[in-house]
């Protein structure tokens, strides 16, 4: 009994270990990042995610995909490879403390992209945004669902392509990304990532 409990107790120790990142220490691990996200994680060119203020838990999960290649990303690869899970915790704590930069949506792409964000489109059994991505998109990070608000509209749509097209695949055995994107056109897309850009 006292094995099982010292072994329960070690277990616990571990797994906290990891609990949650530094975000001073992040900073510093941070510089490889800039060229690409900006010094404090509002990038300068729409291909590139801005990624201040997101949710600590879902840039962890990006992060360790993308060092396992689960999400391949051209443009990052290498870039992790030498970090332990505790530098990318510190990473992702640096990035979600950041304040992230807001947009605005195209007026003639509003109507059509509220409607998706908060009603989905009913004739594809498409969900609506919100029931993951949260009203104001700042989404739930104890589910790791992302925030969205303020996203480049270039970068959502690029990604909602790869999930419907199978080339982005992280999104766990529920398939919720690539079953919402699947019957997207491209105007829906761009209405609904239009939207995202300028809730705040």
């Amino acid at each position: 009994m006292k094995k099982i409990l010292i072994s329960a107790v070690l277990a616990c120790l571990a797994s906290s270990a990891f609990a949650g990142g530094d975000a001073a220490a992040g900073k510093d691990l941070a510089t490889t990042c800039l060229a690409c996200h900006g010094e404090t994680g509002n990038s300068m060119a729409p291909t590139f995610p801005n990624i201040a203020g997101q949710g600590e838990k879902y840039l962890l999960k990006q992060l360790k995909d993308i060092q396992s290649g689960n999400r391949p990303i051209a443009t990052m690869a290498g870039l992790l490879d030498d970090m332990s899970e505790q530098d990318l915790a510190d990473i992702a704590a640096y990035y979600a403390s950041q304040t992230r930069s807001s947009g605005a949506a195209k007026e003639e792409l509003v109507e059509l992209g509220e409607s998706i964000y908060r009603g989905g489109i009913p004739r594809k059994n498409i969900a609506a945004c919100t029931a993951c991505h949260a009203p104001t998109g700042n989404g739930n990070d104890l589910a790791k669902f992302p925030s969205l608000a303020g996203q480049w509209p270039e970068y959502t749509v690029q990604q909602l392509k790869a999930f419907q097209s199978g080339e982005r695949h992280n999104d766990g055995d529920s398939r919720m990304m690539r079953g919402v994107a699947m019957d997207m056109n491209d105007q829906e897309m761009e209405a609904v990532a239009s939207y995202i850009y300028g809730l705040k």
